[in-house]
Formats: structure tokens, sequence, C-alpha cells
């Protein structure tokens, strides 16, 4: 496939007509009121597919088939979970490029990034396939003696998932996968801008072998609806977000009815902190990957590069230069290195920030509105286009420090020196990552322990990986996904007093 329109194939293919339902107990069936909404293309605002629009009544019947099948997934022994789970993993592989044209179609992101999103959310069904088999426990002898202290872990209980739009496949594997290795059923809710991935994903795990009711899909445009019901629900025992701090702090708050088990990834406000004696080519290297995948539209994007004045001008230069490179473009059209941004409403985030940055005496290295203006002259209406765009000497002031960009843009700050640095990478209520550059692997060391983040980056603009804690601290969230830490997330430790 060479051509965006040449994606619109595997819609039929993959998602066919029996496909636009509800996936509840095991079927394809259709919403309580018959609805539908409207899924659609973001490089042209064209509808891709009408899909279920779910109602209060259709959740409570997919949590209705997760809590009917939870007591038999929980006595399905871990390595047929685990084998289970690593059919999936093949069948999404074997279906890269299927999966990659939907998720480029209804997301806007590159072929070649969606094709690196196959390979990355199909691991964390490898990897958990793999924690499945190794839910440990332990055996020790009470410190007072005559007895035995016995742990051994259990499922939570059904799980709600909620994903976010950005990276369909990716998050709801990553939470699927380790639920699932636990022994959790789940209830899965992508979002209303990206579901037609979600629901091809859970088709293929029912053909990997997944139980009925084991995994289930509900879409809705009635998010807030559909989901309160679900989580005043007292069968529903664990939920897991994805998204915005407000959204989390909201789902927070109503999970504590119940006392639910909740797992929140929430918003960033990434530092990407050049020190006096980095490798500036690496560092450009890093930045470009830290700010610019997935149209900078990641949780995990650099949001800030707080550059030393001794390094700021040529560390500009470059990452200008490099940036200016880039080429934006419908995502399946050859040779496009970035999409558009998902909607109308995220490019006018982007824009506000952009004016109000400028307004404060920020300047435009590469990009900006005039690029804008151009873009939009080159490229289809309807699609929210915004250049690779680098500002330079940025003040401390501006809203675009403080606010998550969610797109393209990489507003610069010059500090005087290390403890400078520090202090505005700390100055923000976010804690999930971070990046910083140096040559010296002590120095490294010490700033990301006095980092306020629940990942660093060092040297490196990319640190999400399956085998690997994902998580924050401060208003970015709770718990982590992934590595070990993630299958724990849905398991309770039960103790065991064993008389001697």
């Amino acid at each position: 496939m060479t051509s965006h329109s040449d994606l619109r194939t595997v819609l039929d293919d993959l998602v066919g007509e029996d496909l636009t339902g509800l996936f509840v107990g095991g079927r394809w069936v259709q919403p309580a009121g018959g609805g539908t909404f409207a899924v659609t293309d973001p490089s042209d605002g064209k509808t891709l597919r009408e899909v279920a629009d779910a109602t209060p009544e259709d959740g409570v019947a997919a949590l209705d088939a997760a809590v009917a099948a939870q007591e038999d997934w929980a006595a399905t022994p871990p390595r047929e979970r685990s084998e289970i789970l690593r059919r999936a993993f093949d069948l999404l592989i074997e279906h890269t490029e299927e999966l990659a044209a939907l998720m480029t179609l209804e997301m806007g992101k590159s072929l070649e990034e969606s094709r690196g999103e196959v390979a990355y959310g199909a691991e964390f069904l490898r990897w958990f396939s793999e924690e499945a088999v190794r839910l440990e426990g332990r055996m020790v002898p009470a410190p007072a003696g005559g007895s035995t202290i016995l742990t051994r872990h259990k499922p939570v209980g059904p799980v709600l998932a909620i994903t976010p739009w950005n990276f369909p496949l990716a998050m709801g594997t990553r939470k699927i996968g380790p639920a699932l290795a636990a022994g959790c059923t789940v209830v899965l809710k992508p979002a209303s801008a990206t579901p037609l991935t979600s629901m091809a994903l859970v088709d293929l795990l029912h053909r990997a072998g997944v139980p009925e009711g084991v995994a289930n899909c509900v879409t809705t445009s009635q998010t807030s609806e559909v989901m309160g019901e679900l989580i005043a629900d007292e069968r529903l025992r664990k939920l897991t977000f994805t998204g915005s701090t407000p959204v989390g702090r909201t789902l927070q708050g109503q999970a504590a009815e119940t006392l639910l088990r909740t797992s929140m990834e929430l918003g960033g406000n990434a530092p990407f902190v050049v020190l006096g004696d980095a490798d500036l080519e690496q560092a450009v290297e890093g930045a470009m990957a830290a700010k610019f995948r997935n149209i900078g539209q990641a949780c995990t994007a650099a949001n800030r590069f707080i550059v030393v004045r001794e390094l700021a001008e040529e560390f500009s230069t470059r990452f200008a230069e490099v940036a200016a490179q880039r080429t934006v473009g419908r995502g399946g059209d050859e040779g496009t290195d970035l999409g558009p941004l998902i909607d109308a409403d995220g490019l006018g985030k982007v824009t506000e920030l952009v004016a109000d940055a400028l307004d404060q005496g920020a300047k435009v290295l590469t990009g900006g509105p005039q690029g804008c203006e151009e873009l939009r002259s080159t490229l289809p209406e309807g699609g929210s286009w915004y250049p690779p765009t680098v500002l330079g000497d940025v003040p401390a002031g501006a809203r675009i420090l403080a606010e998550e960009v969610f797109g393209p843009v990489a507003p610069i700050q010059v500090v005087e020196g290390e403890e400078e640095a520090l202090a505005a990478a700390n100055d923000t209520e976010f804690g999930l990552v971070g990046f910083v550059y140096s040559r010296d692997v002590s120095r490294l060391m010490d700033f990301a322990a006095r980092m306020q983040t629940g990942m660093v980056g060092l040297n490196m603009g990319v640190v999400s990986q399956p085998a690997a804690p994902f998580g924050g601290v401060k208003q970015s969230g709770l718990g982590r996904e992934g590595g070990h830490e993630g299958v724990e997330e849905y398991l309770e430790v039960q103790y065991l007093g064993l008389a001697d």
C-alpha cells in the first residue's frame, strides 16, 4: 500500500459488517437502543464506519458476561491462560499490516509508526503470557514459631479497562494482557474516536481461544453514563484508566464509593533536560523521538526542553533544522512522517498555546502559524494539520510550559545551570516521565534521583517497553503497567496461617 486511500480496503477485511456491534459474551451483538456513532478519518473528517453506540443497559450486559465467566477463567490453569495469550500475540503479528492500516485510518499516525505500535502492543501479550506462569507466593516460618506464613495470589475479579485514542492497540493490550494473565475477566471501553482497532483486537483474542465472556468490548459515545453505571456496580472489582488527569480525578471519586481498586495513568508534562556536557547529536536525536513520536500526542512526549545556556543556541539550531525536514501528510501516503492531529479541538489547543508563547516573546525557529497556513493550502480540507514546530526563548510564564501540549510543538527554555534545570523540571503538578542528557553517568543518576517522576530516560528519548514498569507520581496517576509490577495490579494477596 503506497497511498492513504488504499488503506480503506482493510475496513471490510478486518472490521467487516459483523464487527460493528458490541462484543459481549463471545458474540457480536447490536446495542439495546440500536444507535450508532461515526468514526472519522482525521486527515479529512470523512466517516470511516458507523459503530454501535452502547447504552447503560448494554454496559451492564457486558459486565454480566464478565462476571459469569470470572470463576471459570480464574480456575483456568496458568499455563492454559499463557498459551492463549501467546496465540493472540502470534495473531497480532500475523495481521500487522491490516492492524497498522486500521490505526492509521482512525488515528492519523504514519503507517510506519502504526506498524511499530503493532509490534509494541503485541509484545504486551507475549510478556504477560510469560508472567501468567510466574505468579509466585511465599512460605516462611512465623517469627514467634508455632505456625507457617503462606501467601498466594488471587485474581482481583472483573475489570473495566478504559483506553485512550492515541495508542488504540497498545493501550488495550497493556491492560488486557496482565488482566487475563492474572485470571481476571475484562470489559474494554475504547475511546470513541478510535474504536475500530479495539474491535479488531477483541475479535483476534476470541480467535486465539479467549473463552466467551472473558474479554468484552463496549463502544459508546455516552461514556460518562455507561461507565458510571458500571463503576457503581459492586460486582466490578478493578478500574484501569488511561487519559487526562481531570477525568481520572472524576473516576477516582466515583470508584471510592465502592472502594474499587484503581490504576490511573494520567497526564504528563515531561521535561527534556540538556546539561552542559551533553552529546548534542545524541540529544537532538533523542529530542526528535521524545517530541514527535505519535505526532506529539503521547503522555510521555517531551513537553518542555530545558537547556543550559552554553548549549542552548547550538541545540536549538540543530533541533529546528532536523524538525523542519519532517514531512507532514496523510498517514498512509508514502514518505509521510507526521499525520494530522486527532481533531479540531486538539488543533485548537496547540494553536492557542503557541499564540500565547509568541505573545510573551518566544520565537519561531521552524513551523508555527505560518507553517500551519502553508500546510492547509496543500493538504486535504477537514484535516487537523500542524507542522513540526520549535520555539526558542520561551519565557517562564508561558502557558505552553505548564500545560500538556499534545501536539508537534517543542518549546525551549534556557536555564543557567544544573540546579536551575532541576528546579524547572520539577516545577509542575505532573510527574510521569523526564529525560536527561549528559556524558557523565554519575551525573545522570544523581539528577534522575532528584527528579519527581515515575520514569526517567537517561540519554534516551523513548522509555516505554513491556518489560518495564510504566507509571507516574503526583498528578500523573497511580499504579504501574508493564513489567512484573503490571500483573500485580490485577492480583490480591491472600495470607494463610498454617499451624505447625
